[in-house]
């Protein structure tokens, strides 16, 4: 997927494995906790049991090799049900995942590139959905149509984005990006749970696997910030908007489980302290802080489908996401710049930091609300 991952990238809390098995049977990974534990390095991925009953499932992800991994839990099509990036080396996350029965894999991406080494996870039995839940079924809702209001938009600005580096107007492009972009940020972790389709989006140079073309809104950034040449740009702008297209489409049609968006509300963050902080993201056009802005707000989107159900079950919990929220939005606001923001090599280091602080600071209760969501 993409250089490290927001993010802080957080570890979701833990949680006792709530499923339909028997004890015996989700004691098995051997803690008493029903948690599952991977071991990975940079040659392998050992994930203890292969097996397990429906519904939320933990996996605790240790990082014993040299790399910065990465944890993924596949669909069929490869459709990403749960992740978790940034995994430096020596340290342990979570990962909680609702399941439903049927054939998956795990992967374990030492240097977060290509396909991952994979083994197969089966789950059977039945179990709740967390939807039965009123709160939590309104909750997903709800954040439905708040993808779809977004990924409308989404259409709409990438195709004017296309149609002015189509056209050669390298200034209206070079305005037209961060807007497009803005709407991408903030359902991200929509568009990621669909395989390729992101890194074909939104890869950046250097994030390649061998052999794989640069596509995406990165490679018209640098035609536009670097070469100022788009005369050969339109192949790469029409599949952009092709691309874009096919996950809007996928997004409107497929309904994402609570636990999904709280691991989304914690992504976005992620993708902030990793990539929009340090400048890596928009490497060229140096407009990191308009996907900053975009992150912040879906990560907001995300708990604010929640909120009924986190006020019922943890309301000291949302005071506190409320306050720090509060926070990166005063320490941002102070580098708005017209209708925008301020270019990132614009801010000084202790602004920087200033942001980073208090991302890292919101990024903590956050990384806790899989785990009451995911409670029964």
């Amino acid at each position: 997927m993409r250089t490290a991952r927001l993010i802080t990238a957080g570890a979701a809390a833990a949680l006792l494995l709530t499923a339909c098995g028997d004890k015996k049977s989700d004691d098995a990974a051997g803690d008493g906790t029903g948690k599952i534990a991977v071991a990975a390095s940079d040659t392998e991925c050992k994930v203890e049991r292969a097996t397990s009953a429906a519904g939320t499932v933990t996996f605790t992800i240790a990082n014993k090799g040299s790399k910065i991994n990465e944890f993924y839990v596949y669909a069929t099509g490869d459709r990403i049900m749960g992740e978790i990036e940034n995994i430096a080396p020596g340290l342990t996350r979570e990962l909680i995942v609702e399941l439903p029965a049927g054939a998956y894999e795990t992967a374990c991406k030492p240097g977060m590139i290509g396909k991952g080494i994979r083994n197969a996870f089966q789950v059977t039995g039945s179990a709740a959905p967390l939807t039965e839940d009123a709160k939590l079924a309104q909750a997903t809702a709800d954040y439905q149509r708040y993808v779809k209001s977004q990924s409308g938009a989404l259409i709409e600005q990438t195709t004017a984005f296309v149609a002015a580096v189509k056209a050669g107007d390298v200034e209206k492009a070079k305005t037209l990006f961060p807007i497009a972009r803005t709407y991408w940020e903030r359902i991200e972790p929509v568009a990621e749970s669909f395989g390729d389709l992101d890194p074909a989006i939104d890869a950046r140079d250097g994030d390649l696997e061998p052999g794989q073309k640069w596509t995406g809104f990165h490679k018209i950034e640098k035609d536009l910030w670097v070469t100022k040449d788009v005369s050969k740009s339109g192949p790469d702008a029409d599949k952009l908007l092709a691309d874009v297209q096919t996950i809007v489409n996928k997004a409107n049609t497929v309904t994402f489980s609570p636990v999904e968006l709280a691991n989304g509300a914690k992504e976005l963050l992620d993708e902030v302290a990793s990539g929009k902080i340090t400048g890596e993201e928009d490497r060229y056009s140096h407009t990191d802080l308009w996907d900053f802005a975009a992150n912040l707000e879906g990560s907001q989107g995300a708990v604010q489908a929640l909120r009924p159900a986190l006020e019922e079950r943890d309301p000291a919990l949302v005071k506190t996401l409320d306050e720090n929220f509060a926070k990166v939005e005063a320490s941002l606001e102070k580098h708005r710049s017209g209708d925008g923001w301020k270019l990132h090599n614009q801010l000084t280091q202790a602004e920087l930091k200033e942001l980073s602080d208090n991302i890292n600071a919101l990024a903590e209760p956050i990384s806790k609300v899989a785990a009451i969501v995911a409670k029964k």
